[in-house]
C-alpha cells in the first residue's frame, strides 16, 4: 500500500509543479511579475542551472547537469523501492517521494523544454513550435514563486530578506529535506531489543 501512497504524492506533487510552469510559460513574458498579495507574486524567471543561480559553464556544461538529473532520478526511485521494501517508516517514505517528485519536476524541463517551448525573450512562449528554443537535456527550468517576507537597509543599501525565486518543485524538494531533519528521531529510531539472560532461565 506505501507503494501506491508514493506514486500518489509523487503524481500529484509532478501534475501541480508542471501546471504551473506551463501556464506561466504560455501567459508570462520572461522577468514579467504579477502580484497576488503584499507579500506573494509570480514572477517569471527561468533557471540555466542548480539552486540558487548556479551555473556549469557552457552547452557541455548544461549537458552533464541534465544528465546528472537524469542519473539522479533513476537512484532515488531505486531508493523510494528500497525503503518500501524494507518497511521504513512512513514519514520518511513521504519525505524522499516529495524529494524524488521535485527532482523528476525540474528534470522534465531541463530534458524537454527547449524542444516543445519557443523562447520567452521577445514575449510570451508558444508550445509545441516547429522548432523550441534549444535542444534536448539543454531547456530551461521555469521558477516563478516570490515571497518577500521583509526587507532591511545594510551599509546604505536595501535588501530583501529571501530573493529566491523558486518553484513548486523545489518546494517539495526543501520540504522533504527539513521533514528529514525535523523527525529524523522518529523516522531512524533504533528499535530496542531486549534478550533474556540464558542464565536465569528456569531448568527443566
Amino acid at each position: 500500500m506505501k507503494a501506491y501512497k508514493a506514486l500518489l504524492i509523487i503524481i500529484v506533487i509532478l501534475v501541480v509543479d508542471q501546471l504551473t510552469k506551463f501556464w506561466v510559460k504560455t501567459h508570462m513574458f520572461l522577468g514579467e511579475e504579477i502580484s497576488v498579495t503584499s507579500w506573494f507574486s509570480l514572477h517569471f524567471t527561468e533557471n540555466p542551472g542548480m539552486a540558487f543561480g548556479m551555473v556549469l559553464p557552457g552547452v557541455w556544461g548544461k549537458l552533464f547537469l541534465s544528465a546528472f538529473r537524469l542519473v539522479a532520478v533513476g537512484g532515488g526511485i531505486y531508493f523510494i523501492f528500497y525503503l518500501i521494501k524494507e518497511k521504513a517508516h512512513w514519514g520518511f517514505v513521504t519525505a524522499a517521494s516529495m524529494i524524488l517528485a521535485g527532482a523528476i519536476g525540474n528534470m522534465i524541463d531541463g530534458t524537454i523544454y527547449g524542444v516543445i517551448f519557443s523562447d520567452s525573450y521577445m514575449g510570451v512562449a508558444r508550445a509545441f513550435p516547429p522548432h523550441g528554443y534549444a535542444g534536448y537535456l539543454q531547456g530551461l527550468v521555469v521558477d516563478m514563486i516570490h515571497v518577500k517576507l521583509f526587507t532591511f537597509h545594510w551599509g546604505g543599501q536595501l535588501y530583501e530578506f529571501f530573493p529566491f525565486i523558486f518553484n513548486i518543485a523545489d518546494s517539495a524538494i526543501t520540504i522533504g529535506v527539513f521533514l528529514i531533519l525535523i523527525f529524523q528521531k522518529v523516522f531512524f529510531k533504533e528499535e530496542v531489543k531486549i534478550e533474556v539472560p540464558t542464565n536465569v532461565l528456569p531448568e527443566n
